[in-house]
């Protein structure tokens, strides 16, 4: 009986012309003993179960809420304070806050508002690459542990170096969140609500710079700027936390099973001198000695880098020669450009030009309500007029036009409470280009495009548009010293962004939402990919079915 059981193995292996001792036969035994795809997907036990994607939206649009205070509170009067001040009678007004106690000049100070943006910049397409083989959510964590480190590092620094080495830190933890919480957003929101949830996240972006100059204001005045950063670090601090301690999460696009397969894959698999495993598929490879051996595996590995480089530079060349992407992303950076400088010296012009009472409150109340009426009334309208290329276009130059009349307007008032009302609506107008200017991001490209359509989009915008704009016009306001006339060259620049979308209306142009995938994904695979968070109750019965 022991002897009958042990035939049909024996057999087997006689058939398929392998044997225990061959190179083949235990590679394939070794792949075998790695985790399956669908077993890994289908592990419900293994999601924590309180995690919805309404709570998920909750902490990720907190996490982006501070990250923006963060900014708010760095270009606020109470943290950013004023250089010293003498009258032509020799009477002297002491400096205040980080540009008073490193004794700033305002280009300076305006590289400070831009100096998170080298780390952001460099380490999005890092933690992005990363997410392949390490889960995005414990990165998420190592992030927002070194900005919790960073903005402690901002309270405690001592001149202008520290504290800008120290904000180029805060970007590189924020860069782990910003290029991993979209895909979350747009994977588990309702189909119906995909919008409504993009339109809540980006919201978190005014609100929290407005938030920022209040914090900022009030926390500067009663205790001492530095104290503002502490607060912020206790505030993401368990956040940081959340990302260790709770069981990792998956977001579409990262497969749970190949991040186990490939940090497990070397010490699962042992194959001898004259065996090697290349890109995924057992090879049984003849190989006269191990040097030989080595020199191929780094072969093999550096042209798969050439061919990732290859394919990331003809979709970037797609991109380049497509004109409605181009016009759209021109207008974009243009308008970042002044959205960028209004952010930081907006509060510090409108002292200087008003001499406004209690200026962080006043300026970031406005902004957040122009903010989150405007982001939402943008969306809104484009889905009443329809949804369609052209019609954004229409609704970008539209608002961007009117919104730069009020706000030019607005600089030329004597008046505080004219400038108030005239400013706030023209925010209003201009912050109704968020939806409207994403739309076109994603839907001017065919889907296997929008990923690097949107990251083009956005280190363009930043490069191009914010980072320069506030040492520039801190250059600018070194040499006129006047904040009513270099606010007013500044609003100019929201006309040119009018007068490049406008353009955009008069070029052919269809929406490639629809467009099928690459050659080679068929459908019915698409179909079959769904957010982690989607019914793991589909996942079962799918599991069950014959």
């Amino acid at each position: 009986m022991e002897e009958s059981k042990k035939d049909p193995p024996d057999i087997e292996l006689k058939e398929s012309g392998k044997s225990p001792t061959t190179p083949s036969f235990k590679v394939d035994m070794a792949i075998s003993a790695l985790p399956m795809e669908d077993e890994e997907i289908c592990d419900v036990d293994s999601v924590p179960t309180w995690f919805t994607p309404k709570r998920l939206l909750v902490i990720f649009c907190t996490i982006n809420l501070l990250n923006y205070v963060d900014r708010g509170a760095i270009a606020s009067n109470g943290v950013n304070g004023s250089i010293e001040n003498c009258t032509e009678s020799g009477i002297c007004t002491s400096g205040n806050g980080i540009q008073g106690d490193f004794k700033l000049s305002f280009f300076e100070d305006g590289v400070l508002s831009s100096a998170f943006m080298v780390g952001l910049l460099l380490f999005s397409p890092i933690f992005a690459s990363l997410a392949k083989s390490h889960n995005p959510f414990r990165l998420i964590g190592v992030g927002l542990s070194v900005w919790t480190l960073a903005v402690v590092g901002c309270g405690v620094s001592f001149d202008f170096w520290s504290i800008s080495i120290c904000r180029m830190l805060v970007g590189v933890g924020e860069a782990s969140f910003i290029s991993l919480a979209a895909p979350f957003i747009d994977d588990n929101a309702p189909p119906t609500q995909k919008t409504t949830w993009l339109a809540i996240f980006y919201m978190c972006i005014p609100s929290g710079v407005a938030l920022g100059y209040v914090y900022g204001g009030v926390v500067g005045e009663h205790l001492n700027w530095r104290y503002a950063f502490f607060g912020e670090a206790i505030l993401m601090l368990p956040f940081a936390i959340l990302g260790f301690v709770i069981k990792p999460l998956q977001l579409k696009g990262f497969n749970k099973s190949k991040i186990h397969t490939s940090a497990s894959q070397s010490p699962a698999v042992h194959v001898s001198e004259g065996e090697q495993v290349l890109d995924g598929n057992t090879q049984s490879v003849t190989i006269s000695s191990a040097k030989t051996s080595n020199k191929l595996i780094i072969s093999t590995g550096f042209r798969s880098i050439l061919v990732e480089i290859s394919k990331f530079w003809d979709d970037l060349r797609v991109l380049l020669v497509d004109n409605v992407y181009m016009t759209n992303a021109l207008g974009y950076i243009a308008y970042n450009f002044v959205i960028g400088a209004y952010s930081y010296w907006g509060p510090k012009a409108s002292y200087a030009i008003f001499n406004m009472a209690n200026t962080d409150l006043w300026f970031g109340g406005l902004t957040i309500f122009c903010g989150i009426f405007g982001t939402l009334a943008g969306g809104f309208i484009l889905d009443r007029i329809d949804s369609t290329i052209s019609n954004a276009f229409k609704l970008l130059s539209g608002a961007t036009f009117l919104g730069a009349i009020f706000c030019f307007t607005a600089f030329c008032m004597k008046n505080l409470y004219a400038f108030l009302f005239l400013f706030g609506f023209g925010e209003l107008l201009v912050f109704a280009t968020q939806a409207p200017v994403n739309f076109i991001t994603l839907h001017c490209v065919r889907p296997p495009m929008r990923p690097l359509s949107m990251a083009i989009s956005t280190v363009a915008i930043h490069i191009f548009g914010d980072v320069p704009s506030s040492p520039l016009l801190g250059v600018l306001q070194d040499h006129i010293h006047n904040w009513r006339a270099t606010s007013l060259i500044l609003t100019t620049i929201l006309f040119i962004a009018a007068v490049i979308w406008c353009i955009g209306i008069f070029i052919p142009s269809f929406d490639r939402f629809n467009e099928d995938s690459d050659i080679g994904v068929s459908s019915g695979e698409r179909s079959n990919s769904r957010p982690l968070l989607d019914g793991i109750t589909a996942e079962r019965s799918t599991k069950e079915t014959p």
